[in-house]
């Protein structure tokens, strides 16, 4: 298994087995802090091969560089499927409201599968 997309957006929808992004970033910028951003989504696709058809856990969680969650861990489950190829996708996505940022600096967001570290992304928070 492995992630082709593994982002932020604005907005985030899936239609008829299609994925649409608007706004991909990695960064926000604001006047103040604290700031509260009012929402994002944070959106995957995964490609799972033959032998991962199954039912995986799935759990996102958002760590500062101290080692400190900032928000609660976004979790569920994903039933993989053979949908007639030798491999297939599943989308995810999730919106994150009204998340508060105290200081400027860096949160990642880390995926887990089944308990094991598949990717992360960073998302940073800058004054401007």
């Amino acid at each position: 298994m492995k992630p082709e997309i593994f982002t932020f957006c604005d907005f985030a929808q899936e239609n008829g087995g299609k994925l649409t992004i608007i706004g991909t970033f990695d960064t926000i910028i604001t006047r103040s802090f604290p700031c509260v951003h009012p929402q994002l989504f944070v959106v995957i696709r995964m490609r799972f091969n033959i032998g991962e058809f199954n039912i995986h856990s799935f759990r996102i969680e958002a760590v500062d560089l101290d080692g400190a969650n900032c928000m609660k861990p976004l979790t569920g489950s994903i039933n993989v499927k053979s949908a007639g190829n030798a491999t297939a996708v599943s989308h995810f996505f999730f919106a994150v409201n009204n998340m508060c940022f105290n200081n400027p600096g860096v949160t990642n967001f880390v995926l887990y599968i089944d308990d094991r570290e598949i990717s992360s992304i960073p998302l940073y928070v800058r004054k401007g």
